[in-house]
């Protein structure tokens, strides 16, 4: 046997795990996206398409959902890449110490954080408490269930992901380039500005894009914490399977979600690749 036979037979097993469970759902979704709904409606392949686009509170669920995706990502990014910084230049010993404390989130369910966030956010929670006895916000005020709320606890879900991601590549930047951008003359904030931040872009691209279609395509997080009254797209799909029982409707409103991913992804690796030659 050639190694370019003993290559493929290796690649065999994978590449039937990946059209098991990868490739074969998503053409059962792209088979009742395009199924006709049989209620005399408007009809044609592109019925649940339409049904979706042409109603405002459907726009309306997945505007909610690219806003709050690029809220919390943008904060994810402004917290995440100071505390990378931190983490890449403190010594062995400490970095142990904060990695863990940036990994030891990961290790608890998402439902278990998601549950202490409500009990931190509701209205006798305890922040609200403090707000209220210093006189900040009226009687009745709480967080929950508003989407403040729910960047708040997609943001501490996900900042791991961020600071992960930026943790390997500035670590890989040559402290050399700071020093001598500090004796032309720059300044801490200039050195961060004009050298870490351009030679961090990978790191923060890519954990940018991590955290944007992982909150996008996030359930239980905005789900508890945003309530019934702030819907988002995955929300959106759930009870289109779960209550109304519309699956292919259900199915074009994940080949929309899945779409709109694959829009940020593609050109995202094509200039990696250009880039990477």
């Amino acid at each position: 046997m050639t190694d370019r036979h003993e290559n493929l037979a290796l690649l065999v097993p994978g590449l039937a795990l990946l059209a098991l469970a990868f490739l074969a759902p998503i053409a059962q979704m792209l088979m009742l996206a395009f199924a006709d709904a049989g209620d005399g409606a408007f009809g044609g392949p592109f019925q649940h398409f339409y049904r979706f686009l042409s109603d405002g509170y459907y726009l309306g669920i997945l505007w909610r959902t690219v806003r709050l995706s690029l809220t919390i990502t943008v904060i994810s990014a402004m917290i995440g890449f100071p505390f990378a910084y931190i983490v890449s230049r403190v010594s062995p010993s400490l970095r142990l110490w904060l990695v863990v404390m940036v990994i030891l989130p990961l290790m608890t369910s998402v439902v278990v954080r998601t549950f202490g966030w409500m009990v931190l956010l509701g209205r006798s929670g305890p922040l609200s408490d403090i707000l209220r006895t210093l006189g900040l916000v009226p009687r009745n005020f709480a967080l929950m269930h508003t989407e403040t709320a729910i960047v708040i606890g997609m943001v501490q879900v996900l900042l791991p992901f961020m600071v992960l991601s930026l943790i390997g590549v500035i670590g890989g930047i040559d402290r050399r380039l700071e020093e001598a951008a500090r004796t032309m003359g720059c300044s801490f904030l200039d050195t961060i500005r004009t050298v870490i931040l351009p030679l961090s872009l990978p790191g923060l691209v890519s954990g940018s894009l991590l955290v944007f279609t992982l909150s996008a395509s996030s359930f239980v997080t905005p789900g508890l914490l945003g309530g019934a009254r702030i819907e988002v797209l995955a929300g959106s799909i759930y009870k289109s399977v779960s209550q109304t029982l519309d699956w292919p409707f259900a199915a074009a409103q994940a080949v929309i979600l899945f779409l709109g991913v694959a829009l940020l992804l593609v050109p995202y690796m094509a200039l990696s690749e250009k880039r990477n030659g």
